[in-house]
């Protein structure tokens, strides 16, 4: 084959340091088209953001040429920056860490929905009740711990 042919979706969450509930719904929106923006800047392709007060959920597209851990780090680090510079919460920080799970391009929407749906379904589910969810359907081995 003389090129490459790549659909590399990936589910990305990551919550503020803590899991304080630091992102207010006053600039939330903001928030969310800046992590559009930025993902669009490092050469990836946003295709859904959401969340809640104590976390986000992204659907990004990526290129192979992309490292996910370098990705993430620019891209939480970009946005404390911009919470700090332009919200004014100066000890605004992301935890460390994330989760980011691949996904079809059969189930792409039915994600989309799911990002964009993340205000109704938190009035259910906790964040660390939703994450173990996605971790066991996905088939993640991880220690309860390093949950909270």
């Amino acid at each position: 084959m003389a090129s490459t042919h790549t659909q590399l979706l990936y589910h990305l969450i990551f919550s503020t340091k803590n899991r304080e509930a630091m992102i207010d719904s006053s600039w939330r929106d903001r928030l969310h088209e800046y992590l559009g923006g930025v993902v669009a800047g490092l050469g990836g392709a946003p295709q859904g953001v959401g969340g809640v007060a104590d976390h986000v959920h992204l659907l990004v597209g990526l290129k192979p040429t992309h490292c996910l851990s370098d990705f993430m780090r620019d891209l939480k680090k970009s946005s404390s920056i911009w919470v700090s510079e332009q919200i004014g919460l100066k000890s605004f920080r992301w935890q460390e860490g994330y989760a980011a799970f691949t996904v079809s391009a059969s189930v792409r929407e039915s994600v989309r929905a799911y990002i964009a749906g993340q205000e109704e379904h938190h009035r259910r589910k906790t964040f660390r009740e939703e994450l173990i969810g996605i971790l066991e359907k996905s088939g993640v081995a991880y220690d309860p711990r390093y949950l909270d």
